[in-house]
């Protein structure tokens, strides 16, 4: 009877054979090159920022609005692509993605008004949110299917992308316009997208058991269900405001408070994204060896004790040792939290927990302000420890409500 059952099944096109290994490493390459992508293009258009503010003249205030329209397009993005990836599946909405983020980076330059850079920024941003979330659904298909915690590599490769766009933007400032550099990492984009995606296109996402657990359960989870994916989506938006908060106010913290000049400053978000790089390189052989849960709590408590010392150490060496720490302890836990939201419920899943972690990245810089005007700028920084504990605690509650975490 059970035979007959998986002929039926088959008939009806609900079961797909399993993925030989050769096509899951192929697509694991090909995802890892869109996590780097992902990184490296919006380092690209970050270190371009202040020549785009010269060029269309505008204020602090209107170039401050205009930037939020990448945030407005990648939040307003995110929970319909969860929708699209259900739809179409979550390789052709990265690919597409990947496309319109390609074109997208080499709009600002042939702006010339605060007004015009906010309406392309929105385009931008529609493109970052997508492929964030899309992308974000592959990988935890894959891992799934690979049946080893390889999330965190994906998100490593986005902070390679990411320092290496950086750096190469450093590199080229003196030499190429605006105009021309961003037009230059578009056509990269472009490159990097037609090899990578048409790996993703040839090869349907894997189905799992699990997989098409959440996928049902996508639609019609239990509130339970519902509850637990929001609370990894709090951790994620734990882990996120303190990186959001170290990349605005780490530096200004070193020079201000401590005395540091202006080189080792700037080194100190540095320290910070190293480390949490090297974190994340690391990450698998940490999940395969304590699990989950005891990843996240150790994560979240190693970087609650480091952004102490990072904010209230009265040495600027202490500090950055500090900061370290942090990147070390919140290296693993968005990786991790997106991907067991998305093993949970799916695209929407992932959806949910990216908009949560995308909100408290937008959310650390403004409210260290508010505190760091109402108090002072290390007593602010303690929040990032803060947050980082509730991380901890949240994993910890949430370890007998998920299968599969131990």
């Amino acid at each position: 009877m059970p035979t007959l059952n998986k002929i039926r099944t088959a008939l009806r096109g609900d079961q797909r054979p399993a993925p030989a290994a050769p096509a899951l490493r192929r697509l694991r390459i090909a995802i890892t090159l869109f996590f780097a992508l992902d990184g490296f293009l919006f380092a690209g258009w970050v270190v371009r920022i202040p020549a785009i503010k010269e060029q269309t003249g505008a204020s602090a205030g209107a170039l401050g609005m205009a930037l939020l329209g990448v945030s407005a397009g990648a939040v307003a993005t995110m929970v319909l692509t969860g929708r699209l990836c259900r739809r179409f599946g979550s390789h052709p909405v990265t690919v597409a993605a990947a496309v319109l983020m390609s074109a997208g980076i080499a709009l600002p330059p042939l702006t010339h008004s605060a007004l015009a850079l906010g309406l392309v920024l929105l385009v931008f941003g529609a493109a970052y949110g997508g492929i964030n979330v899309a992308m974000n659904s592959a990988a935890v298909d894959l891992v799934a299917a690979l049946r080893r915690p390889v999330m965190p590599g994906f998100h490593a490769a986005f902070s390679l992308g990411g320092m290496l766009g950086a750096g190469l933007g450093g590199l080229v400032a003196g030499h190429l316009s605006p105009t021309r550099h961003l037009l230059l990492l578009g056509l990269i984009g472009l490159a990097v997208t037609a090899v990578a995606g048409r790996i993703l296109l040839a090869h349907p996402a894997p189905r799992t058991e699990r997989a098409e657990t959440a996928a049902a359960a996508d639609g019609s989870r239990s509130g339970r269900g519902r509850r637990t994916v929001a609370l990894f989506g709090v951790i994620a938006l734990c882990t996120a405001y303190g990186e959001g908060a170290l990349a605005d106010w780490g530096a200004l913290h070193l020079q201000q408070d401590l005395g540091a000049r202006a080189g080792v400053a700037a080194a100190g978000y540095s320290a910070f994204a190293l480390a949490m790089t090297l974190g994340r390189l690391s990450g698998t052989v940490l999940l395969e060896r304590l699990g989950q849960t005891a990843t996240l709590v150790a994560g979240g408590t190693a970087a609650a004790a480091g952004m102490l010392l990072g904010s209230l150490a009265p040495t600027v060496w202490a500090a950055l040792a500090g900061f370290a720490i942090t990147g070390l302890g919140l290296a693993n836990a968005f990786p991790v939290a997106v991907g067991r939201a998305g093993e949970l419920g799916g695209p929407a899943g992932v959806a949910a927990a990216s908009t949560f972690g995308y909100g408290g990245m937008l959310l650390g810089p403004p409210v260290i302000g508010l505190l760091a005007d109402a108090s002072s700028l290390p007593v602010a920084l303690t929040t990032v420890a803060a947050l980082a504990a509730v991380a901890a605690v949240v994993a910890y509650t949430t370890r007998r409500t998920v299968a599969g975490v131990r």
